[in-house]
């Protein structure tokens, strides 16, 4: 996501209140912010908001955390919220590297990862969200048989994943090499990116995979 600065974004983050400021305070008690008990759903790299935001407000009986590492970028999701309280909408500022310190062991039901950056080098391979040491992580803070969804138009990326996954014991389900023209496109919310790439006849691909115990 490339959007130029955006002076004073930090800032004006802290104006909204779907924005946490300090997140770690909440590890382990996630359930005691949002003051239910409901499933806790996490996008990292959430983009400019169009998919979290609108699973939120499709699907009350959540809780959704957006996760973006650049103030500009969790900005933009910020103002698409507004100023309005979200009861089941979190935005957090945070590298994917510190997931540890801000969600326990378990503390998570499903997890997104839509249209990440593919870092193609080889040399680079360990940045990618679907590598290993962060498979190892996502394994810690979600719940037996908890679910990652990835959705790229990357193909490298895709296959690279779908080994990665395999590798660190979690069942593959409902791959797809071609999202917008398979059984699962009914049910599928697009991001900003997805529609722009679809618009231009770019396959999607997508799987979910299983964190079985």
């Amino acid at each position: 996501m490339r959007l130029r600065n955006i002076p004073g974004a930090e800032e004006a983050l802290r104006e909204y209140p779907v924005f946490v400021a300090d997140p770690a305070a909440f590890r382990g008690r996630w359930r005691d912010y949002f003051a239910n008990n409901n499933p806790l759903h996490l996008e990292i790299g959430c983009g400019k908001g169009r998919f979290i935001t609108s699973l939120a407000e499709q699907h009350p009986e959540i809780n959704f955390i957006a996760l973006e590492v650049k103030a500009e970028v969790l900005y933009r999701t910020a103002q698409r919220v507004g100023m309005r309280p979200v009861s089941n909408l979190a935005l957090v500022q945070a590298n994917a590297a510190q997931l540890t310190d801000l969600f326990a062991e378990n503390e998570l039901e499903r997890i997104y990862l839509n249209f990440s950056d593919p870092w193609p080098k080889r040399r680079h391979r360990k940045r990618r969200l679907t590598y290993a040491t962060f498979l190892q992580m996502y394994k810690q803070i979600l719940k037996p048989y908890g679910e990652i969804h990835f959705k790229t138009d990357n193909e490298g990326l895709f296959e690279f994943s779908l080994n990665q996954f395999s590798e660190q014991g979690f069942q593959l389900r409902h791959i797809t090499f071609d999202l917008h023209r398979s059984e699962f496109a009914a049910h599928n919310v697009m991001t900003e990116y997805e529609e722009r790439f679809a618009s231009r006849g770019q396959r999607i691909y997508r799987t979910e995979a299983i964190n079985l115990p």
